[in-house]
């Protein structure tokens, strides 16, 4: 097998000052090259001095990028975020400023009409891709037009960094008596701090507040929790979002576009907003009826619950009662004890089983690096090759507990594109998966619910989409696709939480290795489809809020948002609070996009019904999928590579068999 060889470009330890020095450099290096581009008469260009020059200083400088402007999410140094989050800000506010270069998009129109007929394949796709993208920033319209379209998209870069960096250094805590916290688990209990006075201290990051909220009996706990964790930034970023949406439609009217999701979708699989809306309102109407059901459902246990505690029963379902009603019925209907199954899945166990599934599925090689450079000591790196060859292929990072100050949510993000640098090399892919998962407590490991098992899945998935790409071009690497495509790819691998065969695989108990009970592990697999028709609808809700606001001239985000809550899911917002202060996917770049996660996930379910549902771990669909669906990146469209890997058009057949609806 052939040795492994890492070239990890990324220098994710530098100090503040390095971060600002190296950003200075950076958009140095950056003007320059553009002014090479641009300044240069139309007949003077050829493919080396201006498509290739781009192509190879968006390569080159991607590693360099990433170490700038990660750190602002996961550095444990308050100074060094800080820096980063600036450093971003001066970088993106000059890459606004590039992109809208006319002489530039000139040369590149010049080239494309000398020698564009004579391009092919990804070379042919990447200037049409530079063209379109011109096109899309108003390069074609006066220069009156593109100022005010520049003024515009240096605001809304700024307002997003400012709505993400006020979630990330979000730090409220709320203080409990153990009275108000019954119901929670004793190692819950434990992992938390407490006042001199005795009280405990619950924080709004994602390992306090679920917990709480599918197990807390007290409904005026989970009230006041469910109300401050909609209601964190509320007053600064609401007011964020809504300018990002008056904004959002300025720019659109400047490009001609008759609503900004018109704008966002013509480049994405569904192509129109009026196809999205019509997307949403075809699943609503199937969805309604399991979705009524399951809301009865939850309101005979409120009763019971209420009688049970001596709680007050409106007979009303609300906001801070949805999970924990959710989770009640998983324990009834389908006799679910999250607490007894999650000592099953210690986070090592868990990561090493994901770890041998990923590799026997997808034929990959993984190696941990020892004394690795990392940016905390929990951080670990690992080497990426191909199972038969040993070719190397790219590195991935792996940081999975909460922290001050870290990204508060799940993702992965792309640090170093798979594509081929300037000197012909081929620079390989590296990506971190940041999570935050349950710490080790003095007396228990680190324990993983299986909403955290499904959520590892999913994001690993897109850190070996990232892997498995073999763009030669960094605007096509990795999960550079269609946006309502790119979860497809990991959603679809969710699917293996659920099975019997991939679900021994990375489970045992904590104490003494035992598996998963036969019978426990069938109640949570027929678990799958409890409460399908509550949260696919409140997915509708949130893709329709999104949609709703984006094809608007102005928002009152708090009122659409209690509005629809009612309309589609049938819970009332809570008064007083604002989701959408919270909803970072709509700062970050899924703005008029949310509908691709249940868009993505048509596609996911027909991908695994048809290839993989009878056997999980097949080796052979599992390859396929590698080369048909991770490996093109952005190279092809999405549409084709699914007919590619199916043999047929994709349909919404199993999607709606997944959520037990039958189809006719």
């Amino acid at each position: 097998m052939a040795a492994v060889t890492a070239i990890n470009r990324l220098k994710l330890n530098l100090n503040a000052k390095e971060i600002a020095s190296t950003t200075d450099e950076l958009i140095e290096r950056m003007k320059a090259v553009y002014d090479s581009v641009g300044l240069m008469k139309n007949a003077d260009v050829t493919y080396e001095n201006c498509i290739k020059t781009l192509a190879d200083f968006s390569a080159d400088s991607s590693a360099i990028r990433s170490s700038i402007d990660f750190p602002q999410h996961v550095s444990p140094d308050k100074e060094i975020r800080n820096a980063s989050t600036e450093a971003e800000r001066k970088l993106s506010e000059v890459e606004v400023e590039i992109s809208m270069r006319q002489d530039v998009y000139d040369n590149i129109k010049a080239f494309d009409e000398k020698l564009g007929q004579t391009l092919t394949g990804e070379v042919k796709r990447f200037v049409s891709r530079l063209i379109r993208n011109g096109k899309r920033n108003g390069l074609h319209l006066d220069k009156e037009i593109r100022d005010q379209i520049t003024v515009i998209k240096k605001r809304m870069t700024e307002l997003a960094i400012n709505f993400n960096r006020n979630l990330n250094e979000e730090n409220t805590i709320l203080e409990f008596s153990t009275e108000d916290l019954h119901g929670l688990p004793d190692d819950f209990l434990d992992g938390l701090s407490k006042t001199e006075s005795g009280l405990y201290q619950v924080s709004l990051k994602y390992p306090h507040y679920f917990p709480c909220m599918k197990k807390a009996t007290n409904p005026e706990t989970r009230r006041k929790l469910e109300t401050a964790f909609n209601s964190r930034c509320k007053d600064e970023n609401a007011a964020i979002m809504e300018e990002l949406v008056e904004l959002r439609q300025k720019q659109a009217d400047l490009l001609g576009y008759a609503v900004h999701a018109d704008y966002i979708t013509e480049i994405r699989m569904s192509k129109t907003a009026a196809n999205v809306k019509n997307f949403l309102s075809r699943l609503a109407s199937k969805l309604k009826p399991l979705g009524e059901s399951d809301l009865q459902a939850y309101l005979k246990y409120k009763s019971e619950e209420s009688q049970k505690y001596g709680y007050k029963d409106d007979a009303k379902i609300h906001a801070w009662d949805m999970r924990y009603y959710m989770n009640l019925v998983e324990e009834k209907e389908y006799s679910v004890d999250h607490e007894k199954l999650k000592e099953y899945f210690p986070l090592e166990i868990v990561t090493e089983g994901l770890l041998n599934i990923y590799q026997q599925l997808l034929d990959l090689k993984f190696e941990e690096v020892e004394n690795a450079e990392v940016w905390h000591p929990e951080v670990r790196l690992f080497n990426v090759s191909d199972g038969s060859s040993g070719t190397f292929m790219g590195q991935f990072y792996l940081d999975l507990h909460p922290r001050e100050g870290k990204f508060g949510h799940a993702a992965c993000f792309g640090l170093q594109p798979g594509c081929v640098l300037s000197d012909g090399s081929r620079q390989h892919a590296i990506a971190a998966m940041v999570a935050n998962f349950t710490k080790p407590t003095a007396t228990r490991p680190a324990l993983l619910i299986h909403d955290e098992v499904v959520t590892y899945f999913h994001e690993f998935g897109h850190v070996m989409h990232g892997i498995c790409a073999e763009a030669n071009f960094s605007m096509f690497s990795g999960t550079r696709v269609e946006r309502d495509f790119v979860e497809a790819p990991s959603q679809m691998l969710e699917n293996w939480c659920w099975e019997k065969e991939s679900l021994c695989k990375m489970s045992a108990h904590y104490k003494d290795s035992s598996p998963i009970p036969d019978d426990l592990l069938e109640k949570l697999i027929k678990s799958q489809r409890a409460n399908a028709g509550v949260f696919n609808l409140r997915q509708i809700m949130l893709g329709t809020f999104d949609q709703t606001i984006h094809t608007s001239r102005k928002a009152d985000t708090a009122a659409v948002y209690a509005r629809l809550s009612e309309e589609i899911l049938g819970i009332q917002a809570t008064p007083g609070t604002n989701m959408a202060a919270t909803f970072g996917h709509l700062a970050d770049g899924y703005d008029a996009m949310y509908y691709g996660y249940l868009w993505s996930e048509v596609y996911c379910m027909d991908m695994f019904y048809t290839r993989f549902k009878k056997n999980v771990m097949n080796a052979t669909a599992g390859r396929d999928y590698r080369e048909k669906i991770l490996k093109p990146g952005g190279t092809k469209d999405a549409i084709d590579m699914l007919k590619e890997f199916l043999g047929r058009d994709p349909d919404e057949t199993a999607f709606l068999t997944s959520k037990g609806l039958t189809v006719d």
